[in-house]
């Protein structure tokens, strides 16, 4: 039987649309509309080319059992001598192309995020791919199937810090520009290879002061690329990983998603139905704080509608009768007398959650339900303790984030690493995960911080940290906002995040120097 199957689309819902598929059109018409000049750019950029195809022929020995995705027209997998090469590509046109030029192999139209197959290859190869997926993880875990114990993945990419030069050179027309870019570092590629089961054997990068400037070339080349600092200016590094057999089982746990809502009327039925079932039992705990808008009414109706399917809960942030908000009041305004906010809503959800893994979803669905099971999987697998969220990898949706917010993110996530002593790529994440037993150590150490934190995120973040737990990121595709009205207001919280920046470095850093002095 064949290697592969053609790729078929899913369908999609008749009531919305669907923006991976989109997207995914978007790619597909930007390479069908490039493929005719694709050999031109190919020999444009020879040096580069030369490098990779040079490079790869010293991990991959002639006649093996090759698959390619994102092959283009074929000339990688050709270079690499397989004897049985496979190559699949969105783009349709590309695809023709591959076929007329190297009939003796086999070419695909296919998603490598959704690539199935029924026998195993030697090599898996992705070169210049992983940064414009949509959902790195999803590929990583189809590839398991078509993966022995022996089978070996090839990730190229380019360097994230030549991101300046290298869109400089797209937009002169030095090298055939991408339908979209994810700027992925290497730390980020092993940490979604260990996450999806991979155990990685290499990592290494070359090409120094790439092709794409022609005129430094000989420069480039008399400095040896693995030099010091110097290492930093190579354009591509090239990752080698195997799948880890058997892959590791999940404990049995259950989970409980609390989702803190206030005016989110128009998102709790999609909250519901999206909702994926993990572990051996999933309940929603949606805690509302006091929403004039029906909100509340909306949950009571989904707890109706999907009784004896969905274990749903709702847990009001204020008990007994739910206080009147003036008409004056704005939606999304304090409402006098009561400690709302969602660091409250955060914390009385987790104090009712019946879960073993407990987990926050923010009920605008800016971070989709369907990207959960991740996070407990991150946990119930034992590879993390704690498990953030982080927004910034992959492409996100036009006008889910402001600039001036993106800005902010990268800003704090950079000083909470610092402050933490912990990567973590974007702090202001409101998806997030941990163990129960975890969680109630966070809880017990909070006099340490004190009342400080009115998002919740933070108050988290800075317990695991101080007891040491193992954080580990996990992107999330970050969409705009469909129904309600933002609750983020970027200058009073931008002023809290600081002051909670003072509060971290006052427990992290200054205890510490303070200690080391005395």
């Amino acid at each position: 039987m064949d290697a592969l199957h053609e790729w078929q689309q899913p369908a999609l819902p008749s009531l919305d649309r669907d923006p991976d598929r989109e997207f995914k059109a978007r790619v597909r018409t930007h390479y069908d509309r490039l493929a005719a000049g694709r050999d031109r750019w190919y020999r444009r950029n020879r040096s580069y080319h030369d490098y990779l195809e040079r490079a790869l022929r010293r991990l991959v020995p002639p006649g093996r059992s090759v698959l390619e995705l994102g092959c283009g027209t074929g000339n990688l997998l050709k270079a690499l001598q397989p004897a049985r090469g496979v190559g699949i590509d969105l783009s349709p046109a590309m695809v023709d192309l591959s076929r007329q030029k190297y009939p003796e192999m086999r070419f695909e139209v296919g998603d490598a995020e959704a690539v199935e197959g029924d026998e195993p290859f030697d090599v898996i190869v992705a070169s210049d791919l992983i940064g414009e997926l949509l959902d790195i993880a999803a590929m990583l875990d189809r590839l398991h199937a078509i993966s022995a114990a022996e089978t070996r993945l090839i990730l190229t990419f380019h360097n994230p810090a030549l991101e300046g030069l290298l869109r400089v050179a797209q937009r002169a027309g030095l090298t055939m520009p991408p339908a979209r870019q994810n700027w992925i570092g290497p730390n980020d590629v092993t940490g979604l290879l260990e996450l999806s089961d991979f155990t990685v054997e290499q990592v290494h990068s070359g090409l120094l002061l790439p092709a794409l400037l022609p005129a430094l070339n000989r420069i480039a080349d008399a400095v040896p690329a693995r030099a010091p600092l110097i290492g930093y200016l190579n354009a591509v590094t090239i990752v080698v990983a195997r799948p880890r057999r058997p892959r590791p089982q999940l404990w049995p746990l259950s989970c409980s998603v609390i989702v803190p809502c206030r005016n989110e009327v128009g998102n709790i039925e999609a909250a519901v139905s999206r909702m994926p079932s993990m572990g051996s039992h999933t309940e929603i705990v949606f805690v509302d704080g006091a929403s004039s808008d029906g909100t509340g009414e909306r949950i009571e109706e989904m707890r109706r509608r999907f009784a004896g399917r969905k274990d749903i809960r709702l847990i009001h942030q204020v008990p007994g009768p739910r206080p009147v908000v003036l008409a004056s009041v704005a939606p999304d305004a304090p409402v006098a007398m009561l400690k709302l906010g969602k660091g409250d809503a955060v914390r009385k959800g987790f104090e009712a959650a019946r879960g073993d893994v407990l987990m926050i979803l923010d009920a605008d669905l800016t971070v989709p339900p369907e990207d959960l099971p991740r996070f407990f999987n991150a946990i119930a697998s034992g590879k993390a303790e704690f498990v953030n969220g982080s927004r910034l990898l992959y492409p996100m949706e036009e006008r889910a984030m402001k600039f001036i917010n993106y800005l902010g993110n990268k800003l704090f996530s950079s000083l909470f690493t610092w402050l933490l002593g912990q990567a973590v790529r974007d702090t202001l994440c409101g998806t997030k995960a941990v163990r129960r037993e975890a969680y109630r150590r966070i809880a017990d150490g909070r006099a340490y911080f004190g009342e400080f934190d009115p998002f919740g995120d933070f108050d988290l973040l800075f317990g695991a940290a101080r007891l040491g737990l193992r954080i580990v990121d996990v992107p999330v595709r970050y969409r705009r906002r469909r129904n309600g009205v933002t609750k983020v207001r970027v200058v009073r919280h931008g002023l809290l995040l600081m002051a909670m920046s003072l509060v971290a470095f006052r427990k992290f850093k200054l205890s510490k120097w303070m200690h080391t002095w005395r």
